[in-house]
């Protein structure tokens, strides 16, 4: 599969009525789009592989068809919204495409993410079908999320009230034909708490997708046939997004890891010649830190990819030393941008260790101010974000989407500024937002959580430096009858929270939490009170 040169040339266009933003000339219409090429171009060709189990796009093709059967016969229909509760393996993979090859819009989700906050997504994007792991399914009932499904499908196993995941393929004696949506039409739920810690639907549509996938195959200067390490959650904007679909579009093969184990995925890539991937810099120093990294041959491994967290310079020249072939790129984006919007060339990678990059082609960036005035050069200010990878806006909800979109540009929340030779910085995050092993948690949502105990006071939630993890959570709180330990709290927040939100450290005091005269609590005033906080780790 060889493309022309110009299969990067770009144009204006409009789209999501009233945004005119630069497209590439040569994209795919849709997912299914891509799904068909890679089906001519390379039908035997390995679609993922996950625990030496090679399926190939002729049988990944042949179960999503089925699958897609089986749903429209449960009265699933394109626009409908089918939940995917699944772990990284073969179920999300064949339950991803099969709704897609129906139309309909797939909603993956967090497999830790807790009863609560599964309810609240079903609600609002009430979902037609949900297919499930088994261990997840009591879950799911406790949360009340089941409500009103037409079906429910369990995968991995038996569990009450939930019919066999097997069943999902059986009795499709005609296939219905691929769906062929329009591009801007809604392919994908990504449910992302935000910083009022309410759950919000972005909407990738295939419009996104597609200018997502050409941008990482640009930047990463990916091949057909490329084979990509799936070392985080499927259900995550990056490995979705970044892996999964991009694979795809390049007619490659996802390597499915159930989660991530360093000795584990150095094999990984020597067995199954993995060229690329995308993780965030814990990951990366975890690898070289196995015993096994330099008995194996990694001669494929030729480009990865982080973000959510700066790549220490010594871990990028222990890689140069070690690896010599491979090229590291930093890349930042989120789940409105699709994910990329930014990246480091390799060759530069040490010259400018404080930016996340330059900007992708089609993707305009504007440092704005609290007024929403464009900052002078030098100036920091709101990273804004336009262009075909940018969501139109959340599933209805019209406030906040007015609130964060505006004209075409999305407020990022992140503070920075672009300097002279193009290079982006990121000094502060204006949410209140802590990254944790590459996952986002917003404070809100944990303090949330927190308050509920009867003993709570008050609390404050705040992010703390940890070598591997990049931020772990440390929750000041102040009890109201000073009988609160910590290892109660912490069972009490992991009934209501994904476990990697759940706290690592708390600090138990009796005096108030600081505040200005507004009544804001001062997280600078806290971080300054604790630079070594005597916590008890949890």
């Amino acid at each position: 599969m060889k493309n022309p040169t110009h299969r990067f040339d770009t144009h204006y266009e409009t789209h999501f009525a009233n945004r005119v933003i630069r497209c590439f000339r040569q994209r795919p219409d849709s997912v299914q789009a891509m799904l068909q090429s890679a089906l001519e171009h390379n039908p035997e060709g390995d679609a993922f592989v996950f625990q030496e189990q090679h399926v190939s796009y002729r049988a990944l093709a042949r179960q999503a068809a089925r699958a897609a059967a089986t749903l429209h016969g449960l009265g699933v229909r394109p626009g409908d919204r089918v939940a995917l509760v699944l772990r990284n393996g073969p179920a999300f993979m064949h339950a991803l495409f099969g709704a897609l090859w129906l139309g309909a819009i797939a909603v993956p989700l967090n497999a830790r993410e807790q009863g609560a906050g599964l309810a609240l997504i079903f609600a609002d994007c009430t979902p037609k079908v949900a297919i499930a792991e088994a261990d997840l399914v009591e879950r799911l009932h406790r949360g009340g999320a089941t409500q009103g499904l037409a079906a429910l499908f369990a995968a991995g196993g038996d569990a009450p009230g939930a019919r066999p995941f097997e069943a999902l393929f059986e009795g499709a004696a005609v296939d219905p034909p691929m769906a062929l949506p329009d591009q801007e039409d809604t392919a994908v739920l990504l449910y992302t708490s935000g910083t009022t810690g309410r759950p919000k639907g972005a909407m990738l549509t295939h419009l996104n997708i597609a200018h997502t996938v050409k941008l990482w195959e640009k930047a990463m200067d990916l091949r057909f046939a490329e084979r990509s390490v799936l070392a985080v959650p499927g259900s995550h904007v990056t490995g979705l997004m970044g892996i999964i679909f991009t694979m795809l579009h390049m007619a490659g093969c996802t390597l499915i890891m159930p989660r991530f184990d360093a000795a584990e995925f150095n094999q990984l890539v020597a067995n199954e010649n993995a060229t690329s991937t995308i993780m965030v810099p814990a990951m990366y120093k975890l690898c070289l830190m196995r015993a096994n990294f330099d008995v194996l041959d990694l001669s494929s491994w030729r480009v990865g990819a982080f973000g959510g967290a700066p790549m220490p310079e010594s871990t990028i020249l222990e890689f140069q030393e070690r690896l010599p072939h491979l090229r590291l790129m930093n890349a930042y984006g989120a789940t409105e941008t699709s994910t990329a919007v930014t990246a480091m060339s390799p060759d530069h990678q040490l010259e400018h260790l404080d930016s996340i990059g330059q900007v992708l082609d089609c993707v305009d960036i504007r440092i704005m101010d609290e007024q929403g005035q464009e900052c002078p050069a030098g100036v920091s200010g709101e990273l804004w974000i336009s262009g075909p990878v940018v969501i139109p806006g959340y599933w209805r909800d019209s406030e906040r989407t007015a609130e964060n979109f505006i004209g075409g540009y999305w407020r990022s929340g992140d503070i920075g500024d672009i300097g002279p030779d193009g290079y982006v910085r990121i000094f502060d995050r204006k949410k209140d937002m802590i990254i944790r092993g590459g996952y986002n948690i917003y404070c809100i949502e944990v303090e949330n959580a927190i308050a509920y105990h009867p003993d709570v006071a008050e609390c404050a939630v705040i992010g703390v430096p940890d070598p591997v993890l990049g931020e772990k959570i440390l929750a000041v709180v102040c009890s109201r009858e000073n009988n609160l330990d910590a290892d109660t709290l912490r069972r009490f927040c992991a009934d209501r929270l994904a476990d990697y939100k759940v706290l690592d450290f708390v600090h138990l005091q009796a005096e108030p939490l600081p505040r200005n005269a507004n009544g804001k609590v001062m997280k600078t005033t806290l971080r300054e009170r604790l630079p070594h906080p005597e916590t008890e780790p949890c």
